[in-house]
């Protein structure tokens, strides 16, 4: 008897074990490396930066973006897309739907698919800190 008990008490605290370590060591809430079809971004991942500061997303040619700020959708208009190189571009100024970026957290959330071709659908979301 004092055999079960023994081996299902060692059990019990081994699941335990595994349960805190998986809290422990779990990754955070968002990755803080984006997806590999993501060639560049800017500004960097929970970077520090000036209020005049663009948002940058290099994906390869041929993809088309959705980009949502604060959690207010861009305009197409607005961002200066390069198709002849994947680059689109998106500052904050007096003529935009955000006018400029006030101190604190920012987020950028993007999502993306083809143009052309087979679907590829995507997304990434990352922050930044203005002073």
């Amino acid at each position: 008897m004092n055999r079960y008990r023994l081996t299902f008490t060692l059990l019990g605290l081994s699941l335990a074990a595994v349960a805190v370590g998986a809290i422990v060591f779990a990754p955070s809430g968002r990755p803080s490396e984006p997806p590999s079809i993501v060639e560049g971004y800017s500004p960097a991942n929970e970077s520090t930066v000036l209020r005049q500061t663009a948002i940058q997303i290099d994906l390869p040619v041929d993809y088309a973006i959705t980009m949502v700020v604060d959690g207010v959708a861009i305009p197409e208009s607005e961002i200066k897309a390069t198709p002849e190189t994947g680059r689109f571009v998106w500052r904050p100024s007096e003529e935009t739907i955000i006018s400029e970026f006030g101190p604190g957290i920012h987020t950028v959330w993007v999502r993306w698919d083809t143009v052309r071709g087979l679907p590829d659908p995507g997304e990434w979301i990352w922050s930044f800190r203005v002073q």
